[in-house]
């Protein structure tokens, strides 16, 4: 488990905003991934860009709801295939929270019962890894109306 502006990684933490919905703030965003390659990776990409700030990065789906209850985070970027919890298992449960998170399923396993399975757990998004450097931003742009 990596929290933003721990030793363990460059990002950091600014106090939760209670608005969702403003554009001028970036969308914070929880990473979860079992792959710890994919997980550096889409960080990197992501960090890079004004508009999303990384809170944390989870190598579990435990590990990601622990840090979504703590960190509060806007949108939630969870792999669907983990082992012990699966991302739906785990969007059913986030869905939970008093204020949850956007979430969006990302996978390698592009298929339509996948992307059915992930909308009834509460899935706002569905993204293919291997589309996820042209996919991703316009989804995120899209769930927080941003320009």
């Amino acid at each position: 488990m990596i929290r933003a502006g721990t030793e363990t990684t460059e990002w950091t933490a600014v106090p939760f905003q209670p608005t969702r919905t403003n554009p001028m703030k970036p969308v914070r965003t929880l990473l979860v991934d079992d792959n710890p390659e994919f997980l550096n990776s889409a960080a990197g990409f992501l960090s890079a860009r004004p508009q999303i700030e990384i809170v944390g990065l989870a190598h579990s789906a435990r590990e990601g709801m622990s840090l979504a209850r703590e960190l509060s985070p806007d949108l939630l970027l969870i792999d669907l295939s983990m082992p012990e919890m699966n991302g739906i298992e785990t969007t059913r449960l986030v869905k939970q929270l008093p204020v949850p998170p956007k979430v969006v399923i990302l996978t390698l396993h592009n298929n339509i019962a996948y992307r059915v399975a992930a909308e009834n757990a509460g899935a706002d998004a569905f993204v293919s890894k291997a589309d996820f450097v042209d996919a991703l931003l316009p989804t995120v742009r899209r769930l927080f109306n941003l320009l």
